[in-house]
């Protein structure tokens, strides 16, 4: 890190409105912990530029790589990923300095008229990019007795919302966290409970990351980082990464914090797999003391997943990412 008190950080950004509300929410926290100035530099990455569908794609890394190139050259000093966008390798060469206090990790509903998914008619058409939530849309339908048709779809908040408002479609589902980060919640006709619509792993988090070389920074960062956060979402991405699956697998996990009074005391790991139609869901649940190290959650998320994969998970994914 570039010592001048003067000299601002550069903290890389996808240019989306989205990215750049959550990037200028941690540049402001970089500001208050370091006293310095920090610049956004915006980077476009292929996922940004491609109009395929992600699953299409590949889903993983789509976003992140060239933030991460523009940190390997130099040309910023760190970068804010949604957590959820991030392959669960992580390269040697960075390191993922600080994990803020997550947001709502919930999907939310915007449909129609203001109606909730139980009212939906039969034959509604809900729009969505993410298998995972293809698979347990469809599960949800099914078990209320109607059918559902997804349609994939790609764009901005704005874009998606238009499906609905133009009355292309009857409902998009999205992440809670982006419509609160730009200031949209409210336009949620309902936000989906998990025990029905695992979120995806690290969904509502965010990843601070820089160059593992910069001690200097990384120790800047780590002001902001919630250990919470981290135990929770390292669990979740253990779990996705010992299905051996891609951000566009039909995988979805949470870890949530069990308290006792005013004390928290164990942590509830749950996951899910399906197929795409919601006929066949996987879904299976581990409650264990709080993780204290990054080995103790993903042994959580690990063991999990191995529970998984033996009720027959992996055949439900397709091919494996």
């Amino acid at each position: 890190m570039n010592t001048r008190p003067d000299q601002p950080l550069r903290l890389g950004t996808r240019r989306s409105k989205l990215a750049m509300s959550q990037s200028g929410h941690v540049a402001d926290a970089v500001r208050a912990v370091t006293g310095r100035p920090v610049e956004l530099v915006e980077i476009t990455t292929y996922g940004d530029v491609s109009r395929e569908h992600l699953a299409q794609i590949g889903g993983t890394g789509v976003f992140v790589t060239a933030l991460r190139d523009a940190l390997m050259r130099g040309e910023v000093d760190f970068a804010v990923h949604s957590l959820k966008d991030l392959p669960t390798a992580q390269p040697d060469d960075l390191v993922i300095a600080a994990m803020p206090q997550r947001q709502d990790a919930r999907d939310a509903l915007v449909a129609r008229d203001g109606l909730t998914f139980e009212q939906l008619p039969d034959g509604a058409r809900i729009g969505t990019g993410s298998p995972r939530r293809t698979a347990q849309l469809n599960h949800l339908a099914l078990s209320l007795g109607k059918r559902i048709e997804t349609v994939p779809i790609r764009g901005n908040v704005d874009t998606r919302i238009g499906f609905v408002r133009d009355g292309e479609l009857d409902a998009v589902v999205l992440a809670a966290a982006g419509l609160n980060r730009i200031g949209r919640g409210d336009e949620a006709t309902e936000l989906m409970p998990v025990d029905g619509m695992l979120p995806a792993p690290g969904q509502g988090a965010l990843a601070v990351e820089c160059l593992a070389s910069d001690a200097e920074l990384i120790a800047a960062l780590g002001e902001l980082d919630d250990p919470y956060t981290r135990a929770a979402v390292t669990a979740e991405r253990s779990l996705l990464a010992r299905l051996e699956a891609g951000c566009s697998a039909p995988v979805g996990a949470f870890a949530d914090l069990l308290a006792d009074g005013q004390t928290v005391n164990e942590m509830r790991l749950r996951g899910v797999v399906g197929t795409l139609d919601g006929s066949t869901l996987v879904q299976l649940s581990t409650t264990g003391p709080v993780p204290q190290s990054y080995d103790e959650a993903m042994a959580l998320g690990r063991e999990l997943a191995d529970e998984m994969l033996a009720k027959g998970a992996a055949g439900l994914m397709g091919e494996r990412a």
